[in-house]
């Protein structure tokens, strides 16, 4: 059994405790939630809680934003990112069948 906070999705970090391991100021954070970028979870309160995985993805436009991009060029930059990503370990799993596939049979 694993706890929540094993989980990367799991809404673990306030607004405040977010900003801090960032390195960024809170009001960043509340700018990504209005843009629709890393929209977190709200608490029982209407907190905003956050959690590994948006940290991840605010760490990311906030180091493009630093390298002069605008906030909808820096989005774009990481989603294709991503979809590169994808798509490499896609290809990597289809050579990886066609290498087996094209393998001599074991003990000849």
């Amino acid at each position: 059994m694993t706890s929540g906070l094993d989980d990367p999705d799991f809404p673990a970090y306030a607004t405040g405790q977010a900003a801090e391991l960032l390195g960024v100021r809170q009001a960043f954070l509340r700018s990504l939630d209005a843009a629709g970028a890393v929209v977190p979870a709200r608490s029982p309160g209407g907190r905003r809680r956050y959690s590994r995985r948006q940290l991840v993805l605010a760490a990311r436009v906030r180091e493009l934003l630093d390298q002069g991009h605008a906030l909808a060029a820096a989005l774009r930059i990481v989603a294709l990112e991503d979809d590169l990503e994808a798509e490499r370990k896609l290809t990597a799993g289809l050579r990886a069948l066609l290498a087996a596939r094209d393998a001599p049979p074991a003990g000849r």
